[in-house]
């Protein structure tokens, strides 16, 4: 039956279907699970996660407490932000240290410095011994070839390992979080979403960001193509040089692994005009991590990291 002329169509904009979908996946975790936890970093995947979050639940608190894997090489803006937000919100953080792994003889150091691969013990052991069974997680499938094949649900084994052959269909936006004692779901809110969706919200809800996100003066060393931040993980080494360079970073994790790009963008104007023009994904430029192998996040997701 076609609308008359004095009727009004209503359809949702990009961005609103977005978070729709995100704020129907929250709500849906909450009723399905017992003990949910969002991953937390102070990145602005996270940052947008833990803001979708808030709305999901307003006026009431968010039922979750968050979990933050600290590799001990941690941006100190980074970390001073996740710190800020815990606090204004009122949150529980869980903190898993990589360091105290090491300190325990469990993890050794790895000569390239680098602790990203370090992380999966103490994420997978974290989640056991709190008995999470739905951890959030602020991955997209536009970032990485591996995080294409996720679903929304994503079922992790005893073992916190993810087979691709047991992914769930989700036809129709369904969400299948059955899984037997001992198992949980790995659950991607952001899953639709582009780094360019990802800044244009960020804009639209006026979001906070941690400032090394937006171009600034830094110390910084050339590396395997990428712009590295000087540090006691282990850089600069040889005929490395230090340099002030004018940057900014498009993702955050581990100091030794994450590069920064040369940038004037120090408005978020700038930045959505600059990924726009991009041909790269935001891993593929500024990740070390990622290039260990072709399929180095995938094997490491089937380890258990996100």
């Amino acid at each position: 039956m076609s609308a008359t002329p004095t009727e009004e169509t209503f359809a949702l904009s990009h961005l609103d279907s977005l978070e729709s979908e995100a704020v129907h996946i929250f709500r849906e975790v909450a009723g399905e699970f017992e003990r949910p936890v969002i991953l937390f970093s102070g990145g602005k995947d996270s940052i947008v996660m833990l803001h979708l979050a808030l709305k999901a639940f307003a006026p009431a608190a968010i039922p979750f407490s968050l979990l933050h894997v600290d590799t001990g090489h941690n941006f100190p803006e980074v970390l001073d932000y996740r710190d800020r937000t815990v606090a204004r919100h009122g949150l529980r953080l869980h903190v898993a240290s990589v360091q105290d792994y090491i300190d325990r003889g469990v993890l050794r150091e790895r000569p390239d410095g680098t602790r990203n691969p370090l992380q999966t013990l103490p994420l997978t052991e974290k989640i056991q011994s709190e008995k999470f069974d739905a951890v959030f997680g602020g991955g997209r499938r536009d970032e990485e070839k591996a995080r294409a094949k996720e679903r929304v649900f994503s079922l992790r084994d005893e073992f916190s390992q993810w087979d691709p052959r047991r992914q769930r269909p989700e036809l129709w936006n369904l969400y299948n979080g059955r899984h037997a004692p001992g198992e949980h779901v790995r659950v991607f809110p952001l899953s639709n979403w582009t780094e360019l969706d990802v800044w244009q919200y960020i804009a639209r809800e006026r979001i906070e960001l941690p400032e090394i996100y937006y171009a600034h003066q830094r110390e910084v060393f050339r590396r395997g193509g990428m712009w590295l931040t000087a540090g006691e993980w282990g850089g600069p080494k040889g005929a490395e040089t230090v340099e002030k360079r004018q940057v900014r970073y498009r993702t955050v994790g581990d100091m030794s692994c994450t590069g920064a790009v040369d940038s004037d963008a120090d408005t978020i104007e700038k930045v959505i005009a600059e990924i726009a023009a991009s041909r790269l994904t935001e891993r593929g430029a500024t990740r070390a991590d990622d290039k260990m192998s072709e399929a180095a996040m995938e094997d490491r997701k089937r380890e258990g990291y996100f």
